[in-house]
């Protein structure tokens, strides 16, 4: 840091909040917050206003679920150095393919379910599961149907993806926070048991089903456990 930028810092301390907001804005108009900006020709302001003024949450709902995939490259896949990314390119059913030498391990990641912000119990979202439990919805963005079979495309099928990764924030407030299950322990839908049920209860705290640990569950995952997680 040279004498002149550590002579502006000093005098950035004793401005006003006015001050340095009109400064900040000055130096806006000459640099990006990100290369966004400048691929759709738009300032990074509108882009946040536009999804804060969405009434349904809808686009909301959507920026959260791709913010907890890139979490989960940032916080989990690039701070382990003995595992190497080598997901593909398309339209796959996981997100992320690892590889530490041993294997490849394929995850899925989710956000847990929340509703207006304020995490959903997994009884909130059926009946039939318990209230202490959280839960996180497991099925395809987008549907449609098999053109040989007539079946809905949107469950997610078991053996499509080994981990289920789940991003805790709602109830954590925290984007590196993530549970982890194995996808054959999910629950399957009563009508085909090929197909995992659309919502899945999440435990509150790591236990024998979940874990906060992601070599925890691969290790679940090449020891051959067979369970099902509890509703």
């Amino acid at each position: 840091m040279d004498e002149l930028v550590s002579q502006i810092l000093q005098l950035l301390k004793l401005c006003s909040i006015e001050q340095r907001e009109f400064i900040f804005q000055y130096l806006r108009k000459e640099f990006k917050i990100h290369p966004i900006e400048s691929k759709l020709n738009i300032e990074a302001q509108i882009i946040l206003e536009a999804i804060n003024k969405d009434e349904k949450g809808l686009t909301l709902r959507m920026i959260r679920g791709v913010i907890a995939e890139a979490a989960f490259d940032i916080e989990v896949v690039q701070k382990r150095k003995n595992w190497i990314n080598e997901t593909p390119k398309g339209d796959l059913a996981y997100d992320f393919l690892l590889n530490d030498g041993q294997g490849t391990v394929s995850i899925q990641v989710k956000l847990q379910r929340s509703q207006n912000l304020i995490p959903m119990s997994a009884k909130q979202a059926s009946r039939r599961f318990s209230e202490d439990l959280f839960v996180v919805e497991t099925q395809k963005t987008r549907g449609g149907l098999d053109k040989a079979t007539n079946e809905d495309t949107r469950p997610y099928r078991f053996g499509e993806f080994d981990i289920l990764a789940v991003c805790m924030q709602p109830s954590t407030g925290e984007w590196s926070t993530f549970y982890y299950t194995l996808s054959s322990w999910l629950l399957p839908r009563s009508e085909n048991e090929n197909l995992m049920q659309k919502f899945q209860p999440v435990a509150m705290n790591p236990n024998e089903f979940w874990t906060d640990n992601f070599e925890t569950c691969v290790e679940w995952l090449r020891t051959g456990i067979k369970k099902v997680i509890p509703s």
